[in-house]
Formats: C-alpha cells, structure tokens, sequence
C-alpha cells in the first residue's frame, strides 16, 4: 500500500462568519471536478461559514478534484479506499488532522462502518436532488436528473443529509429548491442544481456545526 500525503501553503443569503472554528475534510471522487470541495474551501476562507477546510481525501492521486485542492494549498492525502485497513488509515488520517466535521463531495462508495462510528453525525453528503425523491444506489450525477425529467417533475434541487450505511437514508439537514423548465435537457438542469449546491453545503455545515454547539 502507497501513502501520498501532501500539504502547501428566494433563499436566504449564506450568514457571514467572521472566525471559522471548527476543521473540516473534503472526501473527493475519482471523476469529478471537486467544485463543491471548492465551494467549501472558498466559504471557510470569505467567512461564509463557521469552518475552514484543513484536509482533501481521495482514493486516486490524479483524481480532476484533488489537483484542484492542491492549487488552493489545502492538504491533500490520497492512498487506496480498496485496502483491508482503509478504515483505520482513514481515521488515523482525520484523527492527525484534528478534523471536527467530514463532507463527502462527489465520492461514491459506502465508508466503513468504523468511520461512521468514531465521526458519528459528522459525516454529510451533498445530493443533487430533493431527498428522499431519486436517491439510493446509482443515483448519481446525470443519472439523478435524467430520472427528475422522465418523473415530469416540476421542481427539483439539492439536498445536504447525514451519511449512514445505506445510500442517501440519512436524514436531510439542508434542501435548496429550483424549477424544472420545460425544456430541460439533464446538463441545463445539472447546472441549475449546481449553483445550489455551492451555497447549500456552506450553509449546511454552519446548521450542523450550530446544532452541535448547542447541546
């Protein structure tokens, strides 16, 4: 097994934070661009958010998504989610980081159950459709909204919710709403649903994070 870790230098508006406290990690996909990743990082850094991304995860070093996170100088770690031991290490990973709040961004498969044990309510998912409407396995990318046109819907958007064991079954924290238009093609509505998630997952984050403060 090969360890890379790297480190370098109608909705209401997203509330300003002025002192981001807690410590997020951004788990990243092995396709995708990582512009949520991005979103959260940028948010931690303009105090949209009462957070500051301090790790990016993902399985393939030459993932689109982790080159990204290496230009904004966030750490980067990347080493094999097909490992034996994959749990462990990503624990010791958060644990080294002092990570408070985990958000998946584009990554596909279920995490260990140990994961979700030690970082129990702090691991979110972004989704890009109304839960609990067009989630589950598969339910992915183009696929979600390919399923939203050929439903008929009339309004579609994003949901943030809590990652548990079972795809998309965790309980939503965060939705954002958008019409359906009528002559959508799955890429139109893709990236009318994007521009939703960039300011949900913000959002989202300073929810939970408030919420745990609380108790």
């Amino acid at each position: 097994m090969k360890l890379s870790l790297e480190a370098s230098p109608s909705n209401p508006p997203i509330p300003n934070y002025q002192f981001p406290s807690a410590r997020l990690a951004v788990i990243v996909g092995t396709k995708g661009r990582g512009s949520n990743m991005l979103a959260l990082v940028e948010a931690g850094r303009h105090g949209k958010m009462p957070a500051s991304v301090e790790l990016v995860y993902g399985s393939n070093p030459e993932a689109p998504a982790l080159s990204a996170a290496r230009e904004t100088g966030v750490p980067v770690a990347s080493f094999s989610d097909r490992e034996t031991d994959f749990d462990a290490l990503l624990i010791g990973l958060l644990r080294g980081y002092e990570i408070d709040l985990v958000c998946l961004a584009g990554y596909l498969r279920l995490l260990p159950p140990h994961v979700l044990h030690a970082y129990r309510n702090r691991v979110l998912n972004i989704h890009p459709a109304l839960l609990p409407k067009f989630g589950g396995k598969g339910m992915f990318g183009h696929h979600v909204h390919e399923a939203v046109l050929a439903a008929g819907e009339s309004e579609s958007g994003c949901s943030v919710h809590y990652v548990t064991d079972a795809y998309d079954e965790g309980a939503v924290i965060h939705q954002l709403r958008c019409p359906v238009m009528p002559d959508d093609t799955p890429d139109s509505l893709a990236a009318r649903v994007l521009a939703l998630e960039h300011r949900a997952y913000p959002e989202a984050v300073g929810m939970v994070l408030a919420g745990l403060t609380s108790e």
